[in-house]
């Protein structure tokens, strides 16, 4: 990373802004540009990390235009993508809109990427990109799926691989938030979708860490998944207010009782690893994947990564701990 010109799409997201602050405290990047479409954001980033005192440059731009791609990328080493459309309901009223720049948009991102000579992109997705359920899943199915073919184009210069993991704790528009922003008006009843509800849970400094690792060690065509744990809703609930009510609300358009970050057919091209898992092209020749990767043990027939199968679980007290972490950090 030292020396390297590196850009994030849509980073002044949390995961941007946490990928920033890790960047600039362990390497010395030439150059780290944040590329996004929100002039505000870009504007409350640059108090914390301005220009005059640190190598950062921030571009004005969407993935939908390719063009503009075409210019941000000149002279990028690496492009880290984590640009996207997230609101599972809102993308069911609007799925074009998902499409343009879900699907589109990582086009673009390939297509610019070949055209400018970066060496590496590696792309974000999400466990609702397995076996999706609702349209921001299969959107992030279909981007996964053309950023890994993109390896066999322009001959193979570009090395594309993509991280997967699952929701993000405190992240903007997440769960926590809504739950203490509910505390703080001093509700005790906190609406449940489904009572049985499960989610992958993994912090902002453990999603980064798994994009750094993607961006050390990836050969092309890979996705890392990393080994997290799984938490009940109704735990969280507890968490922030143990003598809260639960209201039931009914699952909202598109949600999943259970997520799964690896599936029964993709395991059976997955290797396993102490603290993650590495799926393998479905397509490609995997002689050097396999060759970088040797250590990796296979996964048994039938083997799923599901939340609620999991073998790690964070109780209520981890939780209320992962909770008032947030708040200090958010604070």
């Amino acid at each position: 990373m030292d020396g390297k010109t590196i850009l994030v799409t849509g980073g002044t997201g949390s995961f941007g802004r946490k990928f920033t602050e890790t960047v600039l405290k362990n390497y010395k990047p030439k150059k780290l540009i944040i590329f996004s479409r929100d002039e505000f954001k870009q504007y409350e980033m640059g108090k914390i990390f301005p220009e005059s005192r640190y190598p950062v440059r921030y571009f004005i731009g969407d993935i939908r235009d390719r063009g503009r791609l075409n210019r941000a990328f000149e002279g990028v080493d690496y492009v880290v993508h984590a640009a996207a459309l997230k609101q599972v309901p809102a993308l069911e009223y609007n799925p074009m809109e998902a499409v343009k720049t879900n699907v589109l948009g990582a086009d673009n991102i390939v297509d610019a990427a070949i055209d400018t000579g970066v060496k590496k992109v590696v792309a974000l997705s999400t466990d609702k990109a397995v076996n999706p359920a609702n349209l921001y899943g299969a959107t992030k199915l279909v981007a996964e799926k053309t950023f890994i073919a993109a390896n066999a184009y322009g001959g193979g210069r570009v090395k594309f691989s993509a991280v997967r993991y699952g929701n993000v704790v405190g992240s903007r528009g997440s769960v926590i938030p809504f739950f203490v922003n509910l505390k703080k008006e001093g509700c005790r009843e906190y609406p449940i979708t489904d009572e049985r509800m499960t989610r992958f849970w993994i912090t902002l400094e453990q999603g980064v860490d798994l994009v750094l690792k993607a961006l050390h060690e990836s050969v092309g065509g890979e996705i890392f998944i990393p080994k997290i744990p799984s938490m009940r809703v109704v735990d969280l609930a507890k968490a922030l207010e143990p003598d809260c009510v639960l209201k039931n609300i009914g699952i909202r358009p598109g949600e999943k009782i259970h997520e799964s970050l690896i599936s029964e057919d993709e395991a059976r091209k997955a290797l396993e690893f102490e603290r993650h898992f590495i799926v393998l092209p479905q397509f490609m020749s995997a002689e050097d994947i396999f060759a970088k990767f040797k250590g990796g043990k296979a996964l048994p027939e039938g083997f799923i990564y599901r939340s609620d199968l999991n073998k790690d679980w964070l109780n209520v007290e981890h939780l209320r701990t992962m909770v008032r972490h947030w708040k200090d950090l958010d604070a």
